[in-house]
């Protein structure tokens, strides 16, 4: 018995066996209904139902007392610089615990083009011809790489590195995206939309890794598309006998 806990003690210490740390958490929040939107899990993945013509913004809340790189990427596109996204590319600073909402593609730093659930063909992926991907919105999560104070003859200080982990540590946990889910047409993507004001400040940003820490997605689609695929229950209006107290005026 005691082989046995020591055993699984053991596994639970494998760098494969670790759970993928969480910087950042990322949430929908629909801006016609001021409400966040529901996350739905289903085989492995969590989904969000949109609602066609609503603004949304992508609320990004720093979990951490450190300073993070969020790298944005909506239908497969860079939410700053447009480019099919990768997680090298840019993203945003936040500042240790800080909640940022991002409204819209980088247009420049005082405004952005509003995000907003539109019909597929429509979608800024779709019609910069990049429709694969529609439909997901993630984030790649990067840790800032630290600077350490060393005295130097009791009186002057100066910053430097800290050496980064060797090259055949084991590389950071990423999340699963789980089975596929079943075959489902898409139906929504997410828009070009109107010019909103958001401003925004170039910075330095050190990367502690060329991996990121943490990738996290949410799907996204139509209530019907989401009932077909077995991610919400099927919805039926029944209709009712009384809807109405008293016979209106034709």
């Amino acid at each position: 018995m005691k082989r046995l806990f020591a055993l699984i003690l053991a596994l639970l210490a494998l760098p494969g066996c670790a759970r993928a740390e969480m910087l950042v958490d990322l949430h929908v929040l629909d801006l016609e209904d001021n409400q966040f939107l529901v996350r739905h899990p289903h085989q492995g993945r969590q989904y969000i139902e949109g609602r066609p013509g609503h603004r949304y913004a992508v609320v990004l809340q720093n979990l951490t007392p450190r300073r993070v790189l969020a790298v944005l990427s909506v239908d497969g596109v860079n939410a700053i610089t447009g480019q099919t996204a990768g997680t090298g590319q840019a993203g945003y600073v936040l500042e240790p615990w800080q909640r940022l909402e991002v409204r819209g593609w980088r247009k420049d730093l005082s405004s952005v083009a509003a995000f907003h659930f539109t019909a597929l063909g429509d979608s800024y992926a779709a019609r910069t011809g990049r429709p694969r991907n529609v439909g997901v919105i993630g984030v790649a999560a990067f840790r800032e790489k630290e600077l350490e104070e060393i005295t130097l003859y009791g009186s002057r200080m100066e910053a430097r590195a800290k050496p980064q982990a060797s090259a055949d540590a084991a590389a950071p946990a990423m999340e699963s995206s789980g089975p596929a889910a079943p075959v489902a047409r898409q139906q929504l993507g997410t828009g070009h939309g109107e010019r909103v004001r958001s401003d925004a400040r170039r910075t330095r940003f050190e990367r502690e890794s060329d991996q990121p820490t943490q990738v996290m997605s949410l799907w996204y689609d139509a209530t019907e598309a989401l009932v077909a695929r077995g991610v919400l229950p099927p919805r039926w209006d029944a209709p009712e006998a009384f809807p109405i107290g008293f016979t209106p005026d034709p």
